[in-house]
């Protein structure tokens, strides 16, 4: 791995400086030659000349790029400065390499080896297994903000409600922040330039310790410090929340829906373990949610799976378990062949009444456990993408540390391994097909290459027999298709939906492009059609990162609702509806 490694950066030391070389050359705009953009379809270069031409057309392509951000300043600034900014970033490019320590090496190097086998069974270093567990728990001590690497700077980008920098009150977004000092005294480290992970943990601490930060407010202007008290900080945003929207038709009927929001389904694994009484998981939080719709009167459940790629598998079975009243939820597939099944064992419900699944091509894993669960007893209907991400495997996560020195436990990370197949309570697996949907709405995901059929190496598709289960009958074909029916009409006539129809088939039409032009005037061109999808694709980013209302009053989400509306006004017709207890 470090012979590999070394070569690796000395090649990025001489590809570099032919970068930085070329820099400082002309480059003609108007010329007419082209870029090849999808690496799958570009050969070798034959010989270093070729090499060196397909640097100057990457960097011409990286200038141009530069350009059409700063478009409204003056034409030979904009290029003088998008200059630097392309020496100072491939400067950072190749001391960041150098930065690599050996945990991140190893990382790199076992992951590499594993995902030649699946694409889900990796390395998690110590840093990324902690990291993991945090997103599991959704706790971690420390300040409670979130940084990103700007320009070699670590620059706040939010600060969690109600954790320590939020109660300290000083520190916001867009503050840089230069240097970190440990306690009262503590020598502070200049982190200009230093991996955003080496910052982290610099900030990051136990609970009623102190940490002091150099800052530049807004990024400019007088340095301060800040002294600020570690906490424990809930990682609240991640968590299931919430909402209910008094929803109107076009003809005036009302109806109260419930809109739930879970980005995953974590679990505190340490907690539930150590059967703490106040351990945190998806399926305690999502029952709280759903008890208070019930006492607010809510007459349907729209649950967003939309933008979660899974989490515990224990979580999903009990998740699916609020909604229907015991039964197997999923099956899982040994490597010996043996299939077992896993099933919701407790009595009752904690919602009976009309539910909506919310899916995309980014649902993954225990999304699709839990959305291919409730189609197969047909609890509930699924909207969203034509199907979900397709991830129908179980990973195992062996704690290296804890394997290997079960008295002294050390954290040497872990391995993430892929060890069985999951299968849904008919038979059919998820792996590569996804759960599809009932209802398809328009969206620029589904033509997205995000899907497991997507990824190198994945496991092929296969089924087991069935499992007897209960059959509900809150999703009778007929009135499916009417609401499809219904949607689609509302759908043709939205124009906002035409609008993005007509986005994402020009999305298509540029994604099977493999080559771009050069000639400033055409890439400019190019750029304005493909503004509107990066808008697009910005808005499912910024979803995905969780920075977003629990619901988003949406052109797609306002569609949503009027399914969910319609699906409670069809079930109550054919006196199938029971009222949420």
């Amino acid at each position: 791995a470090f012979d590999v490694f070394r070569r690796f950066t000395q090649r990025v030391d001489e590809r570099v400086a032919v970068a930085q070389e070329l820099l400082n050359s002309d480059f003609d705009f108007n010329r007419e030659e082209t870029i090849v953009i999808d690496p799958e379809t570009a050969a070798y270069a034959k010989d270093p000349q070729e090499a060196r031409d397909r640097w100057r057309r990457q960097i011409k392509y990286a200038l141009l790029d530069l350009k059409e951000q700063e478009k409204d300043s003056d034409d030979k600034e904009e290029v003088v400065d998008a200059i630097d900014r392309l020496k100072r970033r491939y400067s950072r490019y190749a001391r960041r390499w150098k930065q690599t320590d050996s945990d991140d090496l190893l990382e790199m190097y076992l992951t590499a080896v594993t995902m030649g086998y699946d694409p889900h069974s990796t390395y998690m270093s110590p840093g990324t297994l902690d990291d993991f567990q945090i997103q599991m728990r959704l706790n971690l001590e420390g300040i409670g903000a979130a940084l990103r690497e700007k320009d070699g700077n670590t620059v706040v980008t939010s600060v969690i409600p109600g954790g320590a920098a939020d109660k300290h009150g000083k520190l916001k977004p867009d503050d840089v922040i230069i240097s970190v000092g440990q306690g009262d005294e503590g020598e502070m480290v200049d982190i200009v330039e230093m991996p955003l992970q080496d910052v982290v943990d610099l900030i990051r601490g136990n609970a009623g310790t102190t940490v002091r930060l150099e800052v530049k407010p807004g990024g400019a202007g007088t340095k301060v410090v800040y002294k600020i008290v570690r906490a424990r900080v809930e990682l609240e945003e991640s968590a299931a929340r919430g909402e209910v929207i008094d929803h109107k038709m076009a003809n005036g009927a009302s109806k109260k829906i419930g809109f739930i929001k879970l980005p995953s389904f974590y679990l505190d694994m340490e907690g539930a373990r150590l059967q703490k009484r106040d351990f945190r998981s998806s399926t305690r939080d999502v029952r709280r949610i759903l008890d208070d719709f019930k006492a607010q009167g809510v007459q349907g459940v729209v649950l967003d799976l939309s933008k979660n790629g899974g989490g515990s598998l224990t979580e999903a079975i009990n998740l699916t378990g609020l909604f229907i009243d015991r039964g197997p939820v999923v099956q899982v597939k040994n490597s010996d062949g043996t299939v077992q099944q896993y099933a919701d064992e407790e009595l009752g419900t904690a919602w009976d009444g009309p539910l909506v699944v919310l899916t995309s091509k980014f649902s993954a894993s225990a999304s699709e456990i839990f959305a291919g669960a409730i189609r197969d007893y047909k609890r509930g209907i699924v909207v969203g993408d034509p199907a979900t991400h397709g991830k129908g495997t179980v990973q195992t996560l062996m704690d290296i540390g804890q394997q290997l020195f079960r008295n002294n436990r050390q954290n040497f990370g872990a391995l993430k391994v892929t060890l069985q197949q999951f299968y849904l309570p008919d038979g059919e697996s998820t792996q590569r097909h996804g759960v599809p949907a009932d209802i398809v709405l328009p969206s620029i995901t589904q033509k997205m290459d995000v899907g497991e059929g997507d990824l190198k190496y994945a496991l092929k598709h296969d089924r087991v027999e069935k499992t007897r289960h209960d059959m509900y009958s809150m999703a009778p074909d007929d009135l499916i298709s009417q609401l499809r029916k219904n949607s689609e009409e509302r759908v043709s006539k939205d124009k906002e939906f035409v609008d993005l129809i007509r986005r994402v088939e020009l999305y298509v039409a540029q994604k099977e492009q493999a080559s771009v032009s050069l000639n400033e005037e055409k890439f400019m061109n190019r750029r304005a059609e493909l503004d509107a999808q990066k808008e697009d694709q910005k808005e499912v980013e910024d979803q995905a990162l969780g920075q977003e209302e629990i619901y988003r009053d949406t052109f797609y989400n306002r569609e949503v609702i009027n399914i969910a509306h319609e699906y409670i006004d069809g079930l109550e017709k054919q006196k199938l509806a029971r009222a949420g207890r």
